[in-house]
Parts: structure tokens; sequence; C-alpha cells
């Protein structure tokens, strides 16, 4: 199973010469249960999509996720290794926190690298999959990451672990099949896991994957 994630990730490291997130896809968020449990009205890409979903890893994502590394126009950006700068490279590590490890699940212990996406940023989350009788399938799906007030982000991330790396996504959808909306997405996922990168590079990765 980490076999197919990983080679997911290098798929699309490929393609972009940039860090990849791995992630549980952990739970589905309605636009409902956002505004019963914190009282928060989502709106934007989330609200589109009729909620999010909460991208969470036992332990460890790359530090590029967390949103604070800028382009010249000051937006949000995960960018190529190589032009990474010791000022982006600090704005990464001044958003992580390094916590504890779940003993449950590392019974060697060691550290999480906790942090929270703070932005909104295009994003293309794959999964690969082997089909029994058919053989290997790529899901691909398009959206963005969703940035909630900390007060939100807080509530409802508690709901799981509060130590590990936590990003909100939400797919575009077109209101067909598996992309009615993001509970859609999140029923119709080969696994829980998906790799994610920077970027909607979806037709890049169908191109890859016909050539292989």
């Amino acid at each position: 199973n980490d076999t197919l994630n990983g080679i997911s990730m290098l798929f699309m490291k490929l393609l972009t010469n940039k860090a990849q997130m791995f992630a549980d896809v952990r739970t589905y968020w309605s636009e409902d249960a956002v505004k019963r449990v914190t009282g928060y009205q989502i709106d934007g890409h989330a609200k589109e999509a009729g909620g999010f979903i909460h991208l969470i890893n036992s332990g460890a994502c790359c530090l590029d996720a967390c949103g604070e590394v800028k382009d010249e126009n000051g937006n949000a950006v995960m960018k190529p290794w190589y032009d990474m700068t010791d000022k982006d490279i600090d704005a990464c590590l001044k958003a992580t926190e390094w916590c504890a490890a779940d003993n449950g699940y590392f019974r060697g212990g060691g550290y999480s690298s906790r942090f929270l996406t703070r932005a909104e940023m295009p994003a293309t989350m794959i999964r690969l999959n082997i089909v029994k009788g058919f053989g290997p399938v790529v899901q691909i799906a398009e959206g963005y990451t969703v940035n909630l007030p900390d007060e939100v982000s807080d509530a409802i991330w508690k709901r799981t672990d509060y130590t590990w790396p936590c990003t909100w996504f939400t797919p575009i959808v077109n209101g067909k099949g598996p992309f009615k909306s993001a509970y859609d997405l999140m029923n119709s996922w080969g696994a829980n896991h998906g790799a994610i990168s920077y970027g909607h590079i979806g037709a890049d990765i169908i191109t890859m994957c016909s050539m292989l």
C-alpha cells in the first residue's frame, strides 16, 4: 500500500521538482457540520464543494506545505527545491512545532512535525490503485487547500490527533459522479491515503501515465 503511495509521490516529484505531501484522507467535513461544531460559515471553493477533506498524517509531512513560503506577489506557494531560499526554509521551520510522537504509532519514540496549512493554494491529489483483474489505475483530483480561521481549525483538528500536520483540502467539483461534491470524491477514493502536489497538474499526470 505504501509502495503505491510512494510511486504516486514520485510521479509528481518528477513532474514538478517540488516537495510532495503525503497524508491520510481522514475525514469529510460538510458545510453544516462545520457550522454546527464551530459556528463558522465556510465560503469560497469549500462552499462550492459542499465541504472539505481533512488531510492529516501520523507524524510527518513536507514542511513546504505549511503555506508560509511566498512568491514575488505575496501568494503562498510550494517552490521547486532549487528555488528554496534560506528565508523560505526559516519560514517553514518557524511554522512547525516538533511534538512527541504517539507511542501507539511509533514504538521507538521520536517527533511529529506539526503544522497547519494557513493558505489557499492550488493542489492536485492522486492515488495509484491496483484493481484486481484490470491493473494499475490513477485517480486524480484537482482542488485547493482551505485556509480556515485558527480557532475553527483547532476545534475540528482536535477531533483527531492534534500533534500531526494538518491540511484542509477541497476538490474542484462539477456536480457529476465522484466530483459531485467533496463527500462523493472521498467516498470514491481508492484508499484512505493520497499524495498531494502544489498546482493543478492533472493533465501532466495523465500524459506521464499514458507513456508508461
